[in-house]
């Protein structure tokens, strides 16, 4: 018993990295009419920062703002060295435009950087190369919001290992453009939001599964399943759908870390749940409330990307038909698998009980880093 606890333990503290948002950095790119300079803010997370440059001199594991003012010249460099913005086939070059500052996102301290790119010309386009980060860790993301000389729209833009030179278009997208590039990003982050993906999968585990008795039998019967498949995953898309569209049009806004803490919660109730069967018959409701809190995690991640005003609600609908393919496709993969293994032990007592136990633990640590701001060991 002290073996399995012990493989458990190792289990949550290496799954309890998930509870980190990957890693990303903000970039406004705002050019003006007139002009072929571009002003440029750059949002980097302070703990990535420190893990290239090793901004902690004294190695306590807290930053200062003293250690990291001290290495601003270091940041700035390190930054610039790794986007590289052309204009008709030249160069931009860097200028500081102003003191390097702090702010607040979701997932800790970001160092802002003000700075100016002098560039040829902006007539026949421009383009970028983005690279920060990429050697130490090709997971990491630019999120770009450009904004062209006319000012009569944004581009969002991703760059990524596998897409780090692109394109910044001197007239706004076309609305098919604009809606790809949300779907595509609706799918990628729900399949990165592990703590979304773990609050869908607690639902449906007993999915395949009658309680009976106090226990959990298998489900005779396929259309049973899918029919309680289909009111949980209904649920779920409704109320998500609901809140992160009001959400994002900022008709209502609740602070991030109630809504990731309470994520957090949502998961560990789930899984709770199917240990003592609680809620049998009404898991889609437990799917709907708990998915009017995961619209509104959804949402911070669309106000990252940045919604172009001029297409404000195609990249709405675009991201949010995004995470409903994302989501089907984790279901499609997920119930067929689960409905074939139903009467198997390893089913009943290693996937749902041990499983459930296991992402009730995860949970739990995230839901201490998130309402204390616990950054613990990992």
């Amino acid at each position: 018993m002290k073996r399995w606890f012990l493989i458990l333990l190792a289990l949550v503290l290496h799954a309890s990295a998930w509870a980190h948002k990957p890693s990303d950095s903000y970039l406004t790119l705002r050019a003006t009419a007139g002009s072929d300079d571009i002003a440029v803010r750059w949002d980097i997370a302070l703990r990535d920062l420190d893990y290239v440059l090793e901004l902690d001199r004294d190695g306590n594991g807290a930053l200062t703002w003293g250690e990291v003012r001290q290495r601003e010249g270091d940041i700035t460099r390190y930054a610039t060295t790794h986007l590289a913005l052309t204009a008709a086939d030249k160069a931009c070059h860097w200028e500081t435009a102003g003191p390097m500052m702090l702010d607040k996102h979701s997932d800790g301290t970001y160092a802002v950087l003000a700075l100016a790119a002098k560039c040829e010309s902006l007539e026949k386009g421009l383009r970028a190369r983005y690279s920060l980060l990429f050697d130490v860790d090709p997971s990491h993301r630019g999120l770009v919001q450009w904004i062209a000389p006319d000012a009569t729209g944004s581009q969002a833009l991703v760059f990524g290992t596998e897409s780090a030179e692109q394109a910044l278009q001197v007239k706004a997208p076309s609305a098919w453009e604009t809606l790809q590039q949300y779907v595509v990003e609706g799918i990628w982050h729900i399949w990165i939001g592990f703590d979304h993906i773990l609050f869908l999968l607690s639902l449906l585990l007993p999915a395949v599964l009658v309680r009976r008795a106090g226990d959990w039998q298998p489900s005779g019967s396929l259309k049973d399943a899918l029919v309680e498949v289909l009111k949980v995953v209904t649920a779920f898309t409704l109320a998500h759908s609901i809140t992160l569209s009001l959400a994002a049009l900022q008709v209502i806004t609740l602070p991030s870390r109630l809504v990731e803490s309470t994520i957090a919660l949502s998961v560990m109730v789930a899984a709770l749940n199917n240990l003592r069967g609680t809620i049998e018959k009404r898991r889609w409701l437990m799917a709907f409330v708990f998915g009017l809190i995961h619209g509104f995690g959804f949402a911070s991640v669309l106000a990252d990307l940045g919604l172009p005003q001029n297409a404000l609600v195609l990249a709405l609908v675009g991201f949010n038909v995004g995470v409903e393919l994302g989501q089907m496709a984790i279901v499609v993969a997920f119930v067929p698998v689960a409905f074939w293994l139903r009467r198997t032990l390893f089913y009943r007592h290693g996937v749902l009980t041990f499983g459930s136990i296991l992402v009730a633990l995860i949970a739990a640590y995230w839901f201490v880093q998130r309402a204390f701001d616990f950054q613990g060991p990992l």
